[in-house]
This record gives C-alpha cells, sequence and structure tokens, in this order.
C-alpha cells in the first residue's frame, strides 16, 4: 500500500553555504543558470571573519536574492557570521555537523567542505538547528555563567577540604558543611593563628554545640604542628576566591532576575511543577525559549533534548542499548536535578520515580521523571492558559485495571503454594 510523502524534492534556486573557521569563512553561492545554459552557476569566495569583511559578505548575499544560508556549528565561530547575516535581513540556518558528514574516500578542505554544504541545502537535505531569539540568547548566557561559576566554587570547596585532610584535620568528618556560619569561624580562626582544639571546637553555634567533643578530636592533629605557614597561605587564598565566587554568582542573579521580567509569567508557571523552583525555570527558559513554535510536539522537544530512546534496528533486530545519546548539558543537569527533587515529593512525579526506580533503577527513574517534566513544560508553555495540576501519587492505582491486578496477586500467592480462592464482600 502507497502513502503519501511530504517530502519538497523541489531545489532551492539560490542558496549559500558557509565554511567557517577562526579566522577565515569560505562561501559557496550556487544560482541559477544563465539563460541558455544548463549548467547551475557555482561561486566559492573567501573572506576575513572581522566585521566589516563579515558585512560585505552579508550584503553581497542580500544583492544576489539568496533564500537560504546554511553554516556548520563549528565552536563559537558561527556566532559572529549567523548575528551579522541575521542583522542584514537574511534567515541563517546553523545545521549539526553530523548532518554534513563528508562522503568517505574523498578529499577534504575549506572550499570542498562549503562545496558540499550548499549541494545539501540546495536539495533540501538539511534541517536548522535551535537558536533562541536575542532576549533568550542574553538570559542562556547569564544562566550558562552562573553554572559554571557555581562549578568554579565547588572545586575550590574541595581544594579547601583537601588541604585540611593534608594538614590532619577531619572537620568535613564532624561538620555536613564546613562553610557554613559556625566553619567559616573556625577557618578564619586557624588563619589568624588559633591553634587549640577546644577554643576552635567551641566556636560551634546552635546544633553543631552537640558535637564539640568529636569537633575537638577533629582538631587534635594541629597538637602535632601539622597546619603550617603554608597551609595557612594557601587555606587564605581558597576562602578568598570562594566570596569573590559568591560576590559574582550574586552579580549574575541580579542580572538573570533583570532579564527573565519579560518572561515571568512563563516562570511562574514552571515554578508550579515538584521540583522546579525559581532557579530551575530560569535556566529551562533560557536553554528552550518560551515559544514552542520550534518543537511542534512534547516528543520533538524530548527528542532534542536527548530524553528520548534512540532507535537502531537492522533486518528485523533491534539493536544498541536504546541510550538517549548527549544533548544540552545545562539543561539535562537542571532537569536531573528537578527529578530527584520531585522523587521526595507525595506526588505523581514522586510516585512516578519511585515505581520505575524498583523495576530497572534510580538512573533509568531520573531520565523518565526528566522526560515527563519536559511533557509537562511543553503543554505549560504552548499554552499560556495552561496551569499544572497533579495528577496525584495514586494515579496509576486508580488506572491500573483491576482484573489484572487481582490475577497478579493470585499468581503471587500459587507461586508460593497457596490454592486461592476469591469471595467477594458483602
Amino acid at each position: 500500500m502507497f502513502a503519501e510523502s511530504e517530502d519538497d524534492e523541489q531545489i532551492i534556486e539560490r542558496v549559500a553555504a558557509l565554511d567557517i573557521g577562526k579566522a577565515e569563512v569560505v562561501c559557496c553561492v550556487r544560482l541559477p543558470a544563465p539563460a541558455g545554459g544548463k549548467r547551475r552557476v557555482q561561486e566559492v569566495t573567501t573572506h576575513s571573519t572581522m566585521v566589516g569583511a563579515l558585512s560585505e559578505l552579508a550584503e553581497r548575499l542580500v544583492d544576489l536574492r539568496i533564500e537560504r544560508v546554511v553554516m556548520e556549528a563549528t565552536s563559537d565561530y558561527w556566532k559572529p557570521v549567523f548575528y551579522l547575516l541575521e542583522a542584514h535581513g537574511l534567515d541563517p540556518w546553523l545545521v549539526n555537523a553530523r548532518d554534513v558528514k563528508h562522503l568517505p574516500g574523498r578529499p577534504k578542505t575549506d572550499v570542498l567542505d562549503a562545496v558540499w554544504l550548499c549541494k545539501l541545502a540546495e536539495r533540501q537535505m538539511l534541517r536548522p538547528s535551535f537558536v533562541p531569539p536575542t532576549p533568550i540568547r542574553r538570559l542562556r548566557d547569564l544562566t550558562r555563567y552562573r553554572a559554571d561559576l557555581v562549578g568554579v566554587r565547588n572545586s575550590e570547596k574541595n581544594r579547601v577540604e583537601k588541604l585540611l585532610e593534608d594538614a590532619c584535620i577531619k572537620l568535613s568528618v564532624v561538620a555536613s558543611d564546613i562553610f557554613g556560619v559556625s566553619g567559616r569561624q573556625m577557618l578564619a580562626a586557624l588563619i589568624a593563628g588559633e591553634r587549640d582544639p577546644k577554643r576552635l571546637a567551641d566556636m560551634a553555634r546552635t546544633r553543631m554545640r552537640a558535637k564539640i567533643p568529636q569537633l575537638e578530636e577533629a582538631f587534635a592533629g594541629l597538637k602535632t604542628g601539622t597546619f603550617g605557614e603554608h597551609h595557612r597561605f594557601l587555606l587564605t587564598r581558597m576562602l578568598a576566591r570562594i566570596d569573590a565566587t559568591d560576590t559574582d554568582i550574586a552579580a549574575v542573579e541580579t542580572q538573570i532576575e533583570e532579564h527573565l521580567a519579560p518572561f515571568a509569567d512563563a516562570a511562574a508557571r514552571l515554578d508550579q511543577i515538584p521540583g522546579i523552583g525559581p532557579v530551575a525555570a530560569a535556566v529551562i527558559i533560557a536553554e528552550i525559549g518560551t515559544d514552542m513554535t520550534h518543537f511542534p510536539t512534547p516528543g520533538h522537544l524530548c527528542s532534542w533534548a536527548r530524553f528520548a530512546p534512540g532507535i537502531k534496528a537492522s533486518a528485523g533486530k533491534t539493536k544498541g542499548n536504546g541510550s538517549t545519546g548527549k544533548g544540552n548539558r545545562y539543561l539535562a543537569s537542571v532537569l536531573g536535578e528537578a527529578a530527584a527533587g520531585a522523587a521526595r515529593t507525595d506526588t505523581f512525579l514522586g510516585a512516578r520515580y519511585r515505581r520505575i526506580a524498583r523495576r530497572g533503577g534510580k538512573k533509568k527513574a531520573v531520565v523518565a521523571v526528566g522526560r515527563s517534566l519536559l511533557v509537562i513544560i511543553w503543554h505549560l508553555l504552548h499554552d499560556p492558559e495552561a496551569t499544572f495540576t497533579d495528577l496525584g501519587p495514586d494515579h496509576y492505582d486508580r488506572r491500573v485495571s483491576t482484573t489484572a491486578k487481582k490475577r497478579s496477586h493470585i499468581r503471587g500467592l500459587e507461586a508460593l503454594g497457596y490454592h486461592v480462592t476469591l469471595q467477594p464482600t458483602a
């Protein structure tokens, strides 16, 4: 039985492709054949990546009435080219490098890559990558920088803990957070020259005062002189860097709030989802935007984010492990944290996590709940009037077939050697 195909094999008449490097851009332009000719016109030129040269290239493409400009995602070098073409009224396409791999056995140069990319584009064999609009891009820069700063801070905190271990100070064994109020006061006293374990332990506050005997043991290494001038110097620098990073994170968060203001309504609706707070909502909006026309269905969004299993089948057999592959690491990170947070709640998402974790393990449960979160997010952003409604932790129990559940219990009891007779209650 034949089915209709929606593929449009019409060749794009005026197309351009760019092979982008750090210092140079190779541009291939393909135009219709001149009157009476059969072969299409092709032009390959090389340009500098400086703004002036890129502006001249953009004006040239506008004069040629180019219908489509494609470029390969190469590090961050595509960004200035993309933005300048966009500013000149062109509609550039950024394509995934995996979609434009050169055929094996053929020579590879920048010129040949540009020609190959142009030929693929004119036959409509490429699909564009998602590039968010300018307001979302600015918000994304801030949220990603904040995530990177948090990583820097965590790395520095790990260095502090290693330094204390080197000095035979076991503070991290007793205190769950050595950078809390009590911990910071003790570290400051160490830098100031205090070496008496009892005085250091007595600086504990609130609930940590119950651990004063253990704290004295943790600082007992000071009596042997293991914490010297070398450690004091390094600890001073490390704590100063942590404090400076805290200041930077606070400044970035202020900027995030300002750039998130136009999307406050969307962020508030995402905040209703279990496991997602204000910070996570800002990251999600920065990574996927608020315009869901880029993702026609929730499945498209999950596939783009690599929260959908891969399919590899040949000769009627499914191959591979169905792994999701690598997607947007910033989005994956925040969805993983949100899934872990939702797992601790008495909600549908929490019940879903626990149900899957029992059968397939925690990692599969995190990915599954992350996909559920993406589906919910798509619906909330697709329809501004939509609101989040929890299905409840008993959703699966309410939907399960009573016949199937009864059969399962009977089989379980029979496997244990019982003869089961059912009698309905009055």
